[in-house]
């Protein structure tokens, strides 16, 4: 049968397909547009499959926070071009990717799988954009309250989870200002865990391990050299502990002072439970 230019623009609106892709479609399909939606669809994981090699290392961190602010998720969505992640049909997709992992209880595997709902709409995407694409990681947080930052229009994404306040504490000014800065605090800082405690012992050992031969010829006796290697492994926790490392509004004061200093005012026990940190890119570099 013959393909009008209406039946082209109508299979483009419904699939989002290039106007000669929806042609072809078509006319493979005598004219069947449900036939041809499936056609498309096949071909939309050839080409999945095809670009799946190149490089996707642009993009945008979406970020959703619940209403009561107890439950976060971000996810990272990755293109190949800043031009494609500046459009606003790539920014749509952002926030709808988020949205799904925002409601569902799956797994990241589950939902970025080939028949998942992350994994199915982004094989669509790529067949229309052209550009390979994918969700290399999302995160899920709870707590007492979920704090949020977006930096450089989404190329890194934060949530941090507090613990201790709630109801009225979390509408103090102290706290909303003290919430806002840890956030742009982990974006800056990029901190690696949250406490001491969470740093694994070999990691420490090795740093130890590391001042140990740097002090092996100093002459000073061993319980010294123990004194000076702890004292080291404290600079060691600035740099990747969260609550040890100093804050970027005051170098002077560590996030654990200001964090005393806010429950203090709030008349609760704040405390840091966790935070996670995308920039876009890094789980490619991984």
């Amino acid at each position: 049968m013959a393909i009008t230019a209406e039946m082209v623009k109508n299979l483009r609106e419904r699939t989002g397909a290039g106007m000669m892709e929806c042609k072809t479609a078509l006319t493979e399909s005598n004219g069947d547009v449900e036939d041809a939606i499936e056609y498309l669809r096949k071909r939309g994981l050839a080409q999945a499959a095809k670009r799946a090699g190149r490089v996707a290392s642009e993009g945008i961190v979406g970020i959703k926070v619940s209403d009561d602010r107890t439950r976060g998720v971000l996810a990272e969505v990755n293109c190949e071009t800043d031009f494609v992640a500046r459009n606003d049909g790539f920014k749509a997709l952002v926030d709808e990717i988020t949205n799904t992992v925002f409601t569902s209880d799956a797994s990241h595997e589950q939902l970025v799988a080939a028949d998942g709902p992350i994994g199915s709409r982004i094989t669509a995407e790529i067949a229309k954009v052209g550009e390979n694409m994918a969700v290399p990681r999302t995160a899920r947080l709870a707590a007492d309250y979920v704090g949020s930052y977006s930096h450089m229009g989404g190329k890194i994404g934060v949530l941090v989870q507090l613990d201790g306040a709630k109801g009225d504490a979390t509408q103090h000014d102290a706290f909303k200002s003290f919430v806002n800065e840890l956030a742009m605090h982990v974006a800056a800082a990029a901190p690696a865990y949250t406490h001491r405690s969470e740093v694994p012992a070999d990691a420490v050992e090795k740093e130890k391990e590391i001042y140990r031969a740097q002090m092996a010829d100093s002459g000073k006796p061993a319980n010294v050299v123990e004194k000076i290697i702890e004292g080291k492994l404290g600079a060691f926790y600035e740099q990747v502990c969260l609550v040890d490392q100093p804050t970027i509004r005051d170098p002077k004061v560590k996030v654990s002072q200001a964090l005393e200093a806010v429950s203090k005012a709030v008349g609760a026990p704040v405390s840091v439970k966790g935070f996670a940190r995308f920039k876009v890119g890094e789980a490619n570099q991984a």
